[in-house]
């Protein structure tokens, strides 16, 4: 039996970016973190307080990813200008420069032996190279469309892209084909990642939704439809067990992939969440935005065993179904959509985690002095049961949350006490009745006896 969980914090944030924030990394001992931006700089922002921030220019365009080498000895970077960076990341700011493709670079990955780079671009081509000396060793070019990201399996055998042209495309590294071509009916994917078991893939869309999919059976594990605006990014937490997500609608979600449902929504930019990622531990996640603002949140979750894979989301709950044999995935009847779990939106100093409580309620921070980014919000959202999927997504204020027991057949111990009270009145009265042949005079009133 696992302890309850935490909820997230946020701990620092940081401002140097003069534009927004496009990608982020965490180093694997936790100690800097890379950071890219439409300013057309990397920053390296160290996590020991006091400690100054390095940023590196050399790009002539944005910067559209950053990513550290699994040792953490270098930093990949790529831009706007067509090329790739590799970064020494030091106060020298020793780098090497290549011109990886004929227009933006989206993407820039490591492979987990840290030995070959892949790349993404809008020249509609997926290339792979060796770290070192850069060479080019080959490319993918049945996208027909801008691609936007590309990463590598946790095993270096596949590779995984999205693109424009609303396919997400799973590779043989070894036998250079096309594997297979999962299709986006709605809008284009984002932003692709495997999971950590290296079994299934998630999604980030245009049309507001998270995909899962399953890359041993090509089925759709799960549908989120949590946001309400264009994801950008995702990253899953190392366990395998959540999966962070970030939008234009300026907030993150923390889904359960156990159990296939929303678990908290995060406020803290003040506008599009364009970039997020988890430690190499999951201990913290990091965050970017186009309010310029890097954030780092501390995750809280407890010790959890790592998983294998994600759940199919069950029929008949306030989860999304799982996809029928067409690949659709449907709302239950009657159900919206946009609002698959409560949330509450009244603010306090701590959040209340009693047993007795169906939500917990907002967690205000002050970091810094950029007043832009001394507040932040962590919703947490409670599964509900199916027949409480028609009701108003407003729980009650907290001064009535007692009354927000009755759903589960409970009668709250208030109400009970009342009644019992009222139940003992009647028995005095009925007994008084029964027992005397005149009612008491005006001279001589009866009092209601209270014990």
């Amino acid at each position: 039996m696992t302890s309850p969980l935490s909820d997230p914090t946020l701990e620092r944030h940081f401002k140097g970016h003069r534009s927004a924030v496009t990608s982020v990394d965490f180093s694997c001992n936790m100690k800097q973190i890379a950071t890219g931006s439409v300013d057309s700089c990397v920053m390296i922002w160290n996590m020991k307080p006091q400690m100054r921030a390095y940023r590196f220019d050399g790009h002539k365009d944005a910067v559209m990813c950053v990513q550290f080498s699994p040792s953490g000895h270098m930093v990949a970077s790529a831009s706007r200008d067509k090329t790739v960076r590799l970064w020494v990341p030091s106060m020298k700011a020793d780098s090497t420069e290549f011109r990886a493709h004929t227009a933006t670079v989206r993407c820039v990955n490591f492979s987990e032996d840290g030995q070959t780079l892949v790349t993404a671009s809008d020249d509609k081509t997926i290339k792979v190279w060796t770290v070192h000396r850069q060479k080019f060793l080959f490319s993918f070019n049945q996208h027909v469309n801008w691609v936007r990201c590309a990463k590598f399996s946790p095993d270096d055998r596949l590779i995984v892209s999205c693109s424009d042209d609303k396919t997400i495309k799973l590779w043989d590294k070894n036998s250079r084909e096309c594997i297979h071509s999962f299709f986006e009916h709605a809008g284009y994917a984002n932003h692709v990642d495997f999971h950590p078991s290296g079994t299934c893939i998630a999604a980030a869309s245009t049309d507001s939704s998270v995909k899962v999919w399953d890359i041993r059976t090509y089925k759709m594990l799960q549908h989120y439809q949590v946001h309400s605006g264009v994801v950008n990014s995702l990253s899953f937490h190392p366990a395998g067990n959540f999966l962070i997500t970030a939008s234009s609608d300026s907030t993150m979600k923390i889904l359960d992939l156990l159990e296939g449902k929303l678990l908290y929504t995060l406020h803290g930019h003040q506008s599009s969440v364009t970039c997020v990622a988890f430690s190499r531990t999951g201990d913290y996640f990091s965050s970017g935005g186009a309010d310029e603002q890097v954030m780092v949140w501390k995750s809280n979750f407890d010790s959890i065993k790592p998983s294998n894979g994600v759940k199919v989301q069950q029929k008949g709950t306030s989860r999304v179904r799982p996809p029928t044999s067409s690949s659709s995935a449907r709302f239950p009847p009657n159900s919206d959509p946009s609002v698959l779990h409560y949330q509450t939106s009244e603010p306090a100093e701590h959040v209340n985690r009693q047993e007795s409580q169906t939500a917990s309620h907002a967690q205000s921070f002050s970091h810094g002095s950029h007043s832009r980014a001394t507040h932040s919000q962590v919703y947490r959202d409670p599964s509900i049961s199916s027949s409480s999927t028609q009701q108003t997504s407003q729980l009650p204020s907290r001064h009535h949350q007692s009354e927000s027991h009755a759903s589960d057949g409970k009668v709250p111990s208030g109400v009970a006490n009342a009644l019992e009270h009222i139940i003992g009145q009647l028995d005095i009265l009925t007994q008084f009745l029964t027992h005397s042949d005149t009612l008491p005079s005006r001279k001589q009133p009866f009092s209601w006896r209270t014990g």
